[in-house]
């Protein structure tokens, strides 16, 4: 019961467009899946949500034929488990600090003969059991996403030797704690920030890892594109929210309403 939407778009070089996920509703995760997004990062580093909460939205992304990604506050082997075990496309990590934390992560995501996951084969990502054993594992093995954040000197130090680590699938450049990290803090676009990020693409380029990045706005996905850039996380749908509320709120002067 995992979806493969985003791991199938990667897997044919083809560009995977998502967002940053922040609001505890199913309902809102339905919509942005029929909207036409391919996955959901549900951002459990910066927004609080139960476990049940997880994992009803990753259940209504599935609904829709959506990835749903599961950004941790941390690399904790439970946070992992928990994650994967319901039904998670794949887990986003943040804060990792070199190429031996993410192997770590990798053998906590995977089942034997490539990790070390807890075994449960009776849970919502193995259909509860319904699936023979076998095959949820083959199949977990195959399609679970490992996704890991670029965004402090110590893991931009250690980029070749990342970028070398088997069944990583994605590394997303986090230029906002990159930034500050580098001692620009909310400068993604100062000279030192954009040839951190330059390296990065080149170095994921040229050991054919997967490159995830944020957009927010169209200059933005065309430069991705052009870069190599296939996982692409839109804005957030905080940011989008906004954005369309104060639109309307703008729109709503020319009728006479005061601003607050």
């Amino acid at each position: 019961m995992i979806n493969t939407k985003v791991r199938r778009k990667l897997d044919n070089s083809a560009p995977a467009f998502g967002t940053f996920f922040k609001f505890a509703s199913p309902n809102l995760v339905e919509l942005i899946g029929l909207a036409g997004f391919d996955f959901v990062i549900i951002d459990t580093e910066h927004a609080n949500f139960s476990a049940p909460e997880i994992e009803n939205m990753i259940r209504a992304a599935q609904l829709v034929d959506m990835s749903a990604i599961v950004r941790l506050p941390d690399a904790s082997e439970a946070q992992v488990l928990h994650a994967l075990d319901s039904g998670a496309s794949g887990v986003q990590v943040p804060s990792l600090r070199n190429a031996g934390d993410v192997r770590t992560l990798i053998r906590q995501a995977k089942y034997h003969p490539l990790g070390e996951r807890g075994w449960a084969p009776g849970c919502r990502a193995g259909d509860y059991a319904f699936t023979p054993a076998k095959t949820y594992i083959a199949d977990a093995n195959r399609d679970t996403l490992t996704i890991v954040h670029v965004e402090n000197m110590h893991m931009l130090a250690d980029i070749e030797a990342l970028c070398a680590t088997p069944h990583l699938d994605v590394v997303f450049i986090g230029t906002g704690d990159l930034s500050q990290s580098m001692g620009h803090p909310g400068e993604a676009g100062h000279p030192d920030v954009t040839t951190a990020v330059d390296r990065i693409i080149e170095t994921c380029t040229r050991h054919g890892k997967h490159i995830g990045a944020v957009a927010s706005k169209r200059e933005d996905l065309d430069r991705l594109i052009a870069q190599g850039v296939h996982y692409i996380a839109w804005q957030s749908d905080l940011v989008m929210y906004k954005n369309t509320l104060k639109a309307a709120a703008e729109m709503f002067k020319a009728y006479g309403a005061k601003p607050a």
